[in-house]
């Protein structure tokens, strides 16, 4: 078994599970003794009723089981620590606001209190549409207009508990404004800017220089106009954005800190405050590597847990001031791991052969010792022979560009390069110390694996901050892979390409695959792109979103299809891009019956044509078998 090779161990939070025939498993977290459901088992079975790859597979355990751990952890820690107050957590939509994903999330949240945070008029809809418990909290973020405050301040009066965090002064103007104009008296929070900066691909939205917040002489502005207006009764929370996928718990602990130094003084200004907003920042250990890192984290939940509410009783102990009920926004944390991109390979493209290449009499020279390279192969000597290939290969190059080199002789070197190629990675693949000269060269010899789908509308963060999400296959575990790729989206464009992977070792710029035999299929899973994937996909080269299936493991090993949602048909696509599909249709007919008129086209044809055409519209934007 290779189970190790992917790292799946480090960074499969007892999820995933490799299976005797060499399939990932998902385990049921709440089950975790019972038979693992294989994946590939649901892909087929998903698939015989015509639901096919790329799908997004969301599992509603792992997000149940995750609320739960949240808030356990926090539950523990206060229990641990003496502290007086409560946790309440807040999720928000701005990370997944997928109806089934929102849905779930106020079902599996709702014995926990666990609240909603919205940052537009759209998503404070989305979150009055659904029976949250009484005592959860909608915390309502970002620039707010006339008509948001005048919803917010309407929905106290049927029961919900919707918290206006002013972002600036000119907020507060509007606010009181309205709440006059309603007579309702709003539930108020105060965004502060806090001085610590954290790491992490996400640092501009932590510091001062934060685009959200108030600044400390802006604060003081808010108070006494507050104190002014008679309002500021209303102050109850104190909002504190830490960051988001923070890698350093030591950041988490110095920002904590600061925003309960901000608490306290505002509470000693006269604001009866009940929440403390710790905001984002628990992050997902994408790679398993448990260090401060990009995309890893040196700490756990518990101790992610402990840290806040540790250091939010030492502070507000040594003001004498009651323990507020903390609420967090951990989007990423919550939803990461509920969702996986499953997606087939369409074909490859390898960059070696074991092709051999005889050497014939009208071979040029330099022709003749690029044949004769693997004589003189062996470990010690494989960087000289890449050498000299790489040499040999160049100068007949050259040659051919002059002229003094035929087709022929071209293609045979081309041919015999990557012969030699696949000798020396044979020769490489032997050894587990090679030379980082020697692995840049392997890694530019990696083949190319063309899958089925859009880098750009699946995995948007992968292209645009470098994000690193595990990627494995779901299948052949139990066999040794025999070949280090890159792998290659279906759009076309120069940066539909992953070259980024987790592995056990660490990060690698190439994956292990095997070769794939023609007409088989093969099947990899991309893990953990549960936050903001699905909402931050474009649609580069028209490829719309794929399937997507919602499924809940049963105790037996097997699934229950919940959801099925279908992907963008090529129609529905043209329409988010102001074509009318009815009317393209047209279009394409006038030109047919011009080619009719004119006897290019039989009538036969043109209905054959047409067909094919209005087939097409219908169909699905990704690759169809």
């Amino acid at each position: 078994m290779n189970d190790d090779i992917y790292g799946i161990k480090k960074w499969g939070n007892d999820i995933l599970d490799i299976l005797d025939n060499g399939n990932i498993g998902l385990k049921n977290p709440f089950h975790p003794k019972n038979p693992p459901t294989d994946l590939i088992k649901i892909i087929q079975s998903l698939n015989e009723r015509g639901i096919s790859c790329p799908v997004l597979l969301r599992i509603t355990d792992y997000l149940a089981f995750r609320i739960k751990q949240i808030n356990k952890s926090f539950y523990e820690a206060i229990r641990e620590v003496g502290y007086r107050g409560d946790y309440k957590g807040v999720f928000p939509v701005k990370v997944n606001q997928q109806a089934q994903v929102i849905d779930r999330i106020v079902e599996f949240g709702k014995e926990f209190d666990f609240g909603l945070e919205v940052g537009s008029k759209p998503e404070l809809l989305i979150a009055l549409a659904h029976d949250l418990s009484s005592n959860s909290t909608i915390i309502c973020n970002g620039i707010k207009d006339k008509e948001f405050i005048h919803l917010a301040i309407l929905s106290l009066k049927i029961g919900f508990k919707t918290i206006l965090v002013l972002e600036s002064p000119r907020e507060l103007n509007l606010i009181i404004e309205v709440s006059k104009e309603l007579n309702v008296r709003p539930l108020l929070g105060i965004r502060v800017k806090l001085t610590n900066k954290v790491s992490g691909n996400w640092s501009q939205s932590s510091g001062d220089r934060s685009a959200f917040g108030l600044s400390v002489e802006q604060v003081m502005e808010v108070i006494n106009k507050l104190k002014a207006y008679n309002y500021l009764d209303c102050l109850i929370l104190q909002h504190s954005h830490l960051g988001s996928q923070i890698p350093d718990i030591i950041e988490i602990r110095k920002a904590t800190q600061e925003a309960c130094r901000f608490f306290c003084e505002i509470t000693k200004q006269g604001a009866p405050l009940e929440y403390i907003d710790l905001g984002g920042g628990l992050g997902v250990d994408y790679t398993g590597e448990q260090k401060s890192a990009y995309n890893s984290i040196n700490y756990s939940l518990d101790e992610y847990c402990t840290n806040i509410v540790e250091t939010v009783k030492y502070e507000l102990d040594q003001s004498k001031i009651s323990h507020p009920t903390i609420i967090t926004e951990s989007g990423r944390a919550c939803i990461a791991s509920s969702s996986m991109l499953i997606f087939n390979i369409l074909e490859t493209t390898n960059f070696d052969s074991k092709k051999t290449q005889p050497i014939n009499n009208d071979d040029h020279p330099l022709l003749k010792n690029m044949i004769q390279i693997p004589e003189y192969l062996n470990l010690e000597r494989a960087q000289e022979c890449l050498n000299d290939l790489n040499y040999y290969r160049d100068e007949i190059r050259t040659l051919f560009r002059s002229g003094q080199i035929n087709l022929p002789n071209m293609a045979k070197t081309e041919e015999t390069y990557l012969y030699v190629i696949n000798k020396i990675k044979t020769v490489l693949s032997s050894s587990t110390e090679i030379t980082e000269e020697l692995q840049v060269s392997i890694d530019n010899m990696a083949d190319i694996y063309h899958g089925n789908f859009s880098l750009f509308q699946s995995l948007p963060d992968v292209w645009a901050i470098d994000q690193i999400h595990p990627i494995a296959p779901i299948q052949k575990h139990h066999i040794y892979p025999d070949r280090r790729v890159i792998l290659n989206d279906i759009t076309c464009d120069s940066d539909g390409i992953i070259n980024k992977f987790v592995l056990k070792d660490g990060i690698s710029n190439t994956l292990p695959l095997h070769n794939i035999k023609d007409n088989e299929d093969y099947f990899l899973g991309v893990f953990y792109i549960g936050a903001y994937q699905e909402t931050l996909g474009d649609l580069h080269n028209l490829f719309g979103d794929t399937n997507v299936v919602t499924i809940k493991l049963k105790e037996d090993g097997g699934y229950q299809l919940l959801h099925e949602q279908e992907g963008d048909t090529i129609s529905e696509v043209l329409s988010y891009v102001e074509y009318e599909p009815k009317d393209i249709i047209n279009r394409f007919k006038r030109i047919v019956e011009d080619a009719v008129r004119s006897r290019d086209l039989s009538l036969s044809e043109r209905k054959q044509l047409t067909q094919s055409f209005k087939e097409s519209i219908s169909g699905y934007t990704y690759f169809e078998n």
